[in-house]
């Protein structure tokens, strides 16, 4: 199979990022749905919605607003700014999915942890989409730096680059069993498997950013990274509890 894979239906080539990016999407909430079914959910039905409305709609603009940033740079041209209007990144739809729901929360005035009950249909979401972005190539902005290393693969433009999202397909898979043996510990609060989630996911992206070819704007991190520093000091409360009780 040719890097990037382009499939052709009937003569016509087809988006394979763009198609599994929505069945990303399907399953995932699917997956939710069958969760909520077979679990105790605290949180009421209509407090739930709710709850989801605020994450999609924070995810929205925060997946929009981070890509953005990431190319704050760019020339204004009628193109660019249409590319930049559709660019969109998981982090920023991570994070500003968790500021939605925060805000959702306030607003009807729900006290009750939900975040452990989307741990797992994102995880199998951000799989599913990385998917594509391997069978894209050099067409997504997912790829790696130029490497000599044994794991060099050719993602479309002859060159031996890191494959990246086969890295994040590999420690996604290592995440998902490990916060699967993790949240059957007794000792664990409400919410503790989806911030532990934002905290590993997070960190993995800050280190694997280095060996992807960024542009490197404050303090030599970039836009990503930035982002990964700023969620790691929003959870810094529940870093500093875990290491005192730890201690």
């Amino acid at each position: 199979m040719q890097i990037p894979y382009q499939p052709e239906v009937f003569g016509i080539t087809l988006n394979i990022h763009l198609i599994l990016e929505y069945l990303a999407f399907f399953i995932a909430f699917r997956y939710y749905v069958v969760l909520r079914r077979t679990s105790k959910d605290h949180i009421n039905s209509g407090n739930r919605l709710s709850i989801i409305l605020g994450a999609a709609l924070g995810a929205l603009i925060g997946s929009r607003l981070i890509g953005i940033l990431e190319n704050p740079f760019v020339n204004f041209s009628e193109a660019n700014i249409i590319q930049l209007l559709n660019t969109k990144t998981i982090m920023g739809g991570l994070f500003g999915g968790l500021l939605g729901v925060e805000l959702a929360k306030k607003i009807i005035g729900e006290q009750s942890s939900s975040g452990d009950l989307f741990v797992f249909p994102i995880i199998l979401g951000i799989f599913i989409g990385r998917v594509g972005c391997f069978l894209s190539g050099i067409n997504e902005f997912t790829y790696g730096n130029v490497t000599t290393t044994p794991f060099g693969m050719d993602l479309g433009d002859g060159l031996l680059r890191h494959p990246t999202s086969l890295y994040e397909l590999l420690f996604l898979m290592l995440l998902f069993i490990g916060l699967q043996q993790l949240r059957k510990r007794d000792d664990l609060k409400n919410g503790e498997i989806f911030k532990i989630f934002m905290l590993l996911y997070f960190g993995f992206r800050f280190g694997i950013e280095f060996i992807k070819p960024n542009v490197f704007h404050i303090l030599g991190l970039s836009t990503i990274q930035l982002l990964c520093v700023i969620c790691w000091l929003y959870y810094s409360p529940f870093i500093y509890q875990k290491l005192k009780h730890a201690s």
